[in-house]
């Protein structure tokens, strides 16, 4: 009996160990083709590479590559496991973001709640504006479309 309790412990040890390696902590390595896809595409810049999932099951894996441009500033790649990007997130300043945009900000938030302002393009090369604000204490997405027009706000986690 003592034997049979003690191989179920350790076989639950072992399924809890293994359970760290599914959400690795710390910078990755993306397979190959991520990588070359990455280094063709901007070349001479350093990533620092990340790993998210996706989907209805968090069952698909993207690969998020974070870096400095040429103007210095953030940008983020997203390529799936294939190396096709996904996404493209480019920091912006304010006076960027389409003047709709601009006077609906300024209309319905305070300029101090005002965290974070990306353009963003997805994998159909369509542009929407992200703009993360803090409202009572919590983070939010104000997305806007191409032309600065109101689309959604999400309660970011």
């Amino acid at each position: 009996m003592k034997n049979v309790i003690f191989t179920l412990v350790l076989l639950c040890a072992n399924y809890l160990m293994a359970q760290n390696g599914i959400m690795p902590t710390g910078e990755i390595t993306p397979p190959e083709k991520v990588r070359f896809t990455f280094e063709k595409e901007y070349p001479n810049k350093k990533p620092i590479w990340a790993i998210d999932y996706v989907g209805d099951d968090n069952d698909e894996i993207r690969y998020e590559a974070k870096f400095k441009t040429d103007t210095n500033a953030e940008a983020l790649a997203v390529y799936d496991n294939l190396g096709i990007l996904k996404a493209y997130e480019l920091q912006i300043p304010l006076s960027q973001l389409p003047q709709k945009a601009q006077a609906y900000l300024k209309k319905n938030y305070p300029a101090k709640a005002v965290r974070e302002i990306a353009a963003v393009v997805d994998y159909k090369n369509k542009t929407t504006y992200e703009v993360i604000i803090e409202k009572e204490s919590k983070f939010y997405d104000v997305v806007f479309d191409k032309n600065g027009g109101f689309d959604v706000i999400i309660q970011k986690d």
